[in-house]
């Protein structure tokens, strides 16, 4: 103790501290902001080796959360030693690690049949683990060390700091370095950075006191928190993680499908941090005490369903994930410890934000057939947020004994389930009123129980499960509805047709009776896809070669002709449980029954087919939400065009409400030799099957440009596609969203 004092009393004073103070954060702000820049950075590297699947995010997440918990067990640890041999430690930690600068890849050939749940982990983490273990200890070390240098500061508001570099971070690099630097130029920049922050650390070490040098260890001067406690600060974490990863899930998914959007969500739970642990405790305390206002107006209404307000509920959602990010942090905040124990507070903190990932990104999915995620985790924040009555007269009306209490609980739970009936049974026949008006029966019981906790949880759970919760279970239990790690796909069974829907955006229709065979949406005989298929006997005899890049219901299997080879590739093998043995789409055991279905990413496993093997390929892997870049860089083209004939035909699916694809293609046709015409479909009004047909846009690629002549003359409103200027095309070093971004409207949308 008596050390620990020394320390601090040696801490320089006066306007050395305004220095220590600006030093320690720009230190910890600048680890952070490089700790939320590599990230994505890696994750575009590893995209060319190994593929789209979501095991690969799934496991790289993991990596990334893993190497955090590791860094602040690692800061912890630490704390045995005095903070001068800590910063002696860290630094020489610093500099073994930079042996694996620049930042990048390592050279590695995966197997073919890599095992992304095995090779991803062992990649990353030989490729970025010692550097991102090193900077992720940053945050709660130099805090600790702050405290000793400033002479016992409080060091957690430098926590607020630490999270606008991650916020700073996380938004540069769609909106600044991805746009604008190819790989190999980001990689020596982040080395720039590193380097920078390495000189930080050494400055913030030089302000540290001379004199425990021969303490063996950092004495404790307060109470070590009880089991329950860390439990507590598990569990506060664990939700906003958790509800953070299923706000972008369920806002993608079942609200609008809008490219970056993860970046809003992961933004505001980082910023939620600065504002918890500010020393101005205004907007933490507003927002915790509206915390359950809140969730019981807002988390029941998300999940209702209704799109008809995509935009304003996207908005609702976040806002939402915010207001509970500030309020359970901000509970965190008020429950932490001394800062001699301030390493074990964030140890805890990391282990909740694992445990949250782990339950939204890898469990949630097997689990669920549906974002069922969301509203349990909106109910667990129900249950942690604090609650204060809203009135003092309030208050008076849940006053008295015990029993008087309880008997006054027992009420408020019977009318609410009075009024859960009526609006499920509709005992007088209001219609969706009956929903309404008990929804709002139940919201005002909840308002005026908060305060009681128990209360208030069963008026949120009912008006959860009124407004929404009781369609979904519904939907669920009729067993129409498929969830896997790519999203949440849907059957819907009309008299006449059958759709699917993949979150938001349709899938596929078949239609009914003798029309069953009909290719619709985008694959209707007058598209760009259609024209292509009719025209492969003409092109390639009756033997042609064809491949298909996304299976979708398996519509263009009814372009399929007897002698014709046929390969389709989907990475979901939930999408070919649905296309092939549902029973509710028929176009494959009708068109194709022994289709030959190559599970995997298409890129990975068209490289692993000869050359000259098919002459006609269809990569339709689009759609509003996502677009699989390596699947459109040059690189790639240059595989399908090592994969296609010399006369082959490529016919890329570029339909999208966000992104305009042409010149990202335009430009891989230019590079690689490619001939293309584009052709925007849109049906008349008066055409037969308007409805079913959909509008398409589809670019025909040939390095024969007789085979696109012979294309274009079989009908359709066929343009030649020129390269944009100012657009740069993708590569494996480049791609970015950015330059490509575009309202949502289609071109062949009114302008009215």
């Amino acid at each position: 103790m008596t050390d620990q004092v020394d320390e601090m009393a040696e801490a320089p004073q006066g306007k050395a501290s305004g220095v220590t103070h600006k030093l320690f954060v720009l230190a910890i702000l600048a680890g952070s902001f490089l700790l939320f820049l590599v990230q994505p950075m890696v994750a575009r590297m590893a995209l060319p080796k190994l593929g789209g699947a979501p095991a690969v995010w799934n496991s790289a997440m993991l990596v990334y959360q893993a190497l955090l918990l590791g860094g602040y067990a690692y800061a912890h640890w630490l704390g045995r030693v005095p903070v001068r041999r800590q910063a002696a430690i860290h630094l020489g930690v610093l500099a073994v690690a930079a042996l694996w600068l620049p930042i990048g890849l390592i050279s590695m050939n995966l197997p073919a049949d890599a095992e992304p749940t095995i090779w991803v982990p062992w990649l990353l983490v030989a490729s970025i683990g010692p550097l991102f273990f090193a900077i992720a200890a940053q945050a709660p070390l130099l805090q600790r060390w702050y405290s000793v240098a400033s002479g016992g500061r409080d060091p957690y508001a430098l926590y607020a700091a630490s999270n606008i570099g991650s916020f700073g971070g996380l938004i540069t690099y769609p909106i600044l370095v991805e746009p604008n630097m190819a790989l190999r130029s980001q990689s020596w920049m982040w080395t720039g950075g590193y380097a920078l922050v390495f000189l930080l650390v050494a400055g913030c070490a030089l302000l540290l006191p001379r004199k425990s040098a021969d303490v063996p260890h950092v004495v404790h001067s307060s109470e070590p928190p009880s089991r329950r406690m860390v439990l507590h600060w598990i569990v506060l974490a664990l939700v906003p993680s958790g509800l953070m990863l299923a706000t972008t899930t369920f806002l993608t998914t079942d609200i609008v499908a809008v490219p970056l959007l993860w970046v809003v969500p992961l933004g505001l739970y980082l910023l939620s941090f600065s504002v918890a642990f500010s020393d101005s405790r205004i907007l933490a305390d507003l927002l915790g005490k509206f915390a359950p206002i809140c969730l019981l107006l807002f988390g029941a209404t998300l999940i209702s369903g209704h799109h008809e307000y995509a935009y304003l509920n996207a908005f609702i959602g976040v806002m939402l994930l915010f207001v509970v990010s500030v309020a359970c942090h901000a509970r965190m905040y008020a429950l932490r410890p001394a800062p001699d124990r301030l390493t074990g507070f964030y140890l805890a903190m990391s282990v909740g934000g694992v445990l949250g990932g782990v339950f939204s990104a890898l469990i949630a999915p097997i689990v669920f057939d549906w974002t069922y995620e969301y509203p349990l985790l909106i109910l667990a924040a129900g249950a942690l947020v604090p609650q204060v009555f809203l009135f003092p007269i309030i208050g008076k009306l849940w006053s008295g004994d015990t029993q008087i209490v309880r008997i006054k609980v027992l009420v408020v739970a019977l009318v609410v389930s009075l009024l859960l009936v009526a609006g499920i049974r509709d005992p007088f026949g209001m219609g969706p009123s009956a929903v309404q008006f008990a929804f709002l029966g139940v919201a005002i019981f909840g308002l005026l129980s908060i305060g009681k906790p128990l209360a208030f949880f069963a008026s949120l759970a009912a008006a959860m499960f009124l407004y929404g919760g009781y369609q979904a279970i519904q939907v669920s239990a009729g067993g129409d509805r498929t969830r896997s790690y790519f999203g949440v796909y849907t059957i819907t069974d009309l008299p006449d047709q059958v759709r699917l829907a993949h979150g938001t955006t349709l899938h596929g229709i078949q239609l009914k009776g003798a029309k069953s065979r009909q290719p619709t949406t985008y694959y209707f005989t007058k598209s760009g896809v259609g024209l292509a298929m009719a025209a492969a006997p003409e092109l390639y005899g009756p033997h042609a070669r064809i491949g298909v890049v996304g299976l979708g219901t398996g519509t263009l299997a009814c372009y399929a002709k007897p002698g014709q080879q046929w390969r389709i590739y989907e990475i979901d093998p939930a999408v070919v449980r649905i296309a092939r043995d549902s029973g509710k789409f028929t176009f494959l055991s009708q068109c194709l029954p022994n289709a030959n279905i190559v599970i995997g990413d298409a890129r990975l496993r068209l490289a692993e087919q000869g050359a000259n093997s098919l002459d006609l390929l269809a990569l339709d892997a689009f759609s509003s939400d996502a677009v699989p870049m390596h699947l459109m860089t040059a690189e790639a083209y240059a595989t399908y065009g090592r994969v296609l004939a010399p006369n082959g035909l490529l016919m890329v699916h570029i339909s999208n409400r966000y992104l305009a694809l042409d010149p990202i293609v335009a430009e891989a046709a230019r590079r690689g030799g490619w001939y293309a015409e584009r052709l925007y479909y849109n049906p008349s009004p008066d055409e037969e099957l308007v409805d079913e047909a959909g509008a398409s846009d589809w670019i025909a690629l040939s390095r024969d440009p007789k085979v696109l002549d012979r294309l274009v003359a079989r009908g359709g409103e066929w343009k030649v596609l020129v390269p944009e200027f100012g657009v740069p095309g993708w590569t494996d070093d480049y791609a970015s969203i950015v330059p490509v971004l575009r309202p949502a409207k289609m071109p062949w949308d009114s302008d009215d």
